[in-house]
């Protein structure tokens, strides 16, 4: 099965221009999802969008972007609107700036993205910028627009692709100093070899086993066993169910004999 790709477009670097595909490098499809259900029904609620004053549901072609003014003034913006301020980052990823690898804050990592050239003819220009990356230790830098927002991204080299990470704005990270400035700067010189004794016996390789979600297991486990339970009921239903028939059918064929016994009885008065 092909694979279904998130973005679309261009990686350039000064004159050099290939064309690539990207997609996310997570996913969410394996988690536990719920339907809210009418619990009297057992059919599933749908919600829609309501007009705020009449009360009336609006349709999918009336819905439109309201930036508000003031209270209950808005600016009315339409999808023609919002395309003519379409950048050019919607189509390319032009990178600017290289910065050291290990200088970029964790804190500052939003959502990985799979990159990968999307034809044959941009494979060389893809793995020579990809290498060149790797061998000097350093990311690039640029900028895309994403869900209608130009977002900072960087461009790290792995294995034989490369992986796209946008960033928080530095307004959405909060300083870590006004959380950390009433801890101890230094701790116990005595204590420390202790926990690193304990460090060391706990030490392992990393294994994705370490970031499994019980919940999600324990929620599969009791959706198979309500399955099971459901599957029994069923089952115990469709016998009940046959059982009147099954008398039926004896009934009648007593019905019969009883008639055939009567009028053997009458031929024989």
């Amino acid at each position: 099965m092909a694979p279904r790709y998130y973005w679309k477009g261009y990686l350039k670097l000064s004159l050099v221009t290939c064309p690539v595909a990207m997609t996310p490098a997570t996913s969410e499809s394996e988690k536990v999802r719920f339907h809210t259900l009418n619990r009297d029904t057992g059919n599933r609620v749908v919600s829609q969008y309501v007009d705020s004053v009449t009360g009336k549901p609006v349709k999918d072609e009336n819905e439109a972007k309201g930036y508000a003014r003031g209270e209950n003034d808005y600016v009315i913006l339409t999808e023609d609107d919002l395309d003519r301020v379409a950048l050019d980052t919607v189509k390319t990823i032009d990178i600017e700036k290289f910065v050291p690898a290990d200088s970029i804050e964790w804190v500052y990592l939003e959502k990985p993205h799979y990159l990968m050239p999307d034809d044959a003819v941009g494979n060389e220009a893809f793995a020579v910028i990809r290498d060149a990356m790797k061998s000097d230790e350093v990311v690039g830098v640029s900028k895309l627009v994403m869900g209608r927002r130009e977002r900072a991204v960087i461009l790290e080299p792995r294995n034989e692709g490369i992986v796209l990470w946008s960033l928080r704005f530095g307004d959405e990270v909060r300083p870590e100093k006004s959380y950390f400035e009433d801890i101890d700067e230094e701790a116990d010189p005595d204590l420390v070899p202790l926990v690193q004794k304990l460090i060391k016996q706990k030490s392992a390789r990393w294994s994705t086993n370490m970031v499994s979600d019980p919940i999600q297991t324990s929620l599969l486990k009791l959706i198979e066993e309500k399955k099971k339970l459901l599957k029994t009921k069923r089952v115990a239903k469709g016998k009940a169910s046959q059982a009147p028939v099954s008398n039926v059918v004896n009934i009648m064929d007593a019905l019969k004999k009883s008639i055939e016994a009567d009028l053997k009885g009458r031929k024989a008065g």
